[in-house]
């Protein structure tokens, strides 16, 4: 971790936003960009970095030591998942404290060399991971993702209160699903509400990072193992997070703390 410049974590108060494929996006942007970028899956009982980039089922990492992991290099990144450890049939039944322990070991135990950014792909909610992050590692920033309605982004704003609590800055949010537009006739329809995301960024002065559409072809290209940066780079939904990912390394230029958080001292009071 002593080689790894910043770790960003892309985060969701819950579940269904996207989170997932904005942090494959990400990180496939930010190397498109010329960083050397790492991805870690830390979504320890909900695992799809495997599936969306492209990794078989029968990949494991190797050891070196008998401690240290290498990393599994997909798509030009460095990634570590859960899924490379268990297969698709091990459900994680484990309680909070256990899945913090499986963060700690994936990103303290995976020898990731030199990086200019780590991208770690969190679970939703605002819990144990989210917590043993804080605690291990020197956040640059977090990327919270969320949707237009209304209860994703009262869950948006649980997340950013989390990481304020914490000391992690907030770089700001990413609205996904923000419109669909007709395959047939090119109409825009604001499904799921519009400029929620907005109003949030506004309400506690971070950037409001980008707007993705509710496309077909995201979730059939991340199905498939090729993320739309990488299936479709000339695409408006590529070009969109190539467009984050430049708003990102605008947010970090200067800031090379590095990674590793001596003695944490987390305080969360109700305030």
């Amino acid at each position: 971790m002593n080689e790894i410049k910043h770790i960003i974590a892309v985060a969701s108060g819950k579940g269904g936003v996207g989170k997932s494929t904005v942090a494959a996006n990400l990180a496939l942007a930010l190397r498109a960009l010329g960083a050397e970028v790492g991805l870690l899956d830390a979504d320890i009982y909900g695992p799809s970095q495997q599936l969306m980039l492209g990794v078989g089922e029968d990949v494991r990492p190797e050891q070196q030591g008998g401690q240290f992991l290498l990393p599994v290099k997909a798509q030009g990144l460095k990634t570590m998942s859960m899924g490379y450890l268990v297969t698709e049939r091990t459900p994680m039944v484990w309680r909070g404290p256990m899945a913090g322990g499986a963060l700690a070991q994936m990103l303290e135990q995976t020898l990731w060399g030199p990086l200019d950014y780590l991208v770690i792909d969190m679970p939703p909610g605002t819990g144990d991971v989210q917590l043993t992050l804080a605690q291990k590692a020197q956040v640059a920033g977090a990327v919270i993702v969320t949707t237009p309605q209304d209860i994703a982004l009262l869950d948006a704003q649980k997340g950013i209160e989390m990481f304020h609590k914490v000391d992690v800055p907030v770089l700001g949010v990413v609205e996904n699903m923000a419109m669909h537009v007709c395959s047939s006739c090119g109409h825009q329809e604001y499904i799921f509400g519009q400029a929620g995301a907005e109003r949030i960024a506004q309400e506690y002065g971070v950037p409001l990072l980008g707007r993705l559409p509710l496309e077909r072809g995201i979730r059939e290209q991340g199905d498939a193992g090729t993320p739309t940066v990488v299936a479709a780079p000339e695409s408006a939904a590529a070009q969109a997070f190539m467009a984050i990912a430049r708003a990102v390394r605008e947010r970090l230029a200067g800031d090379d703390k590095g990674a590793v958080r001596q003695f944490p001292d987390i305080k969360i009071t109700d305030d």
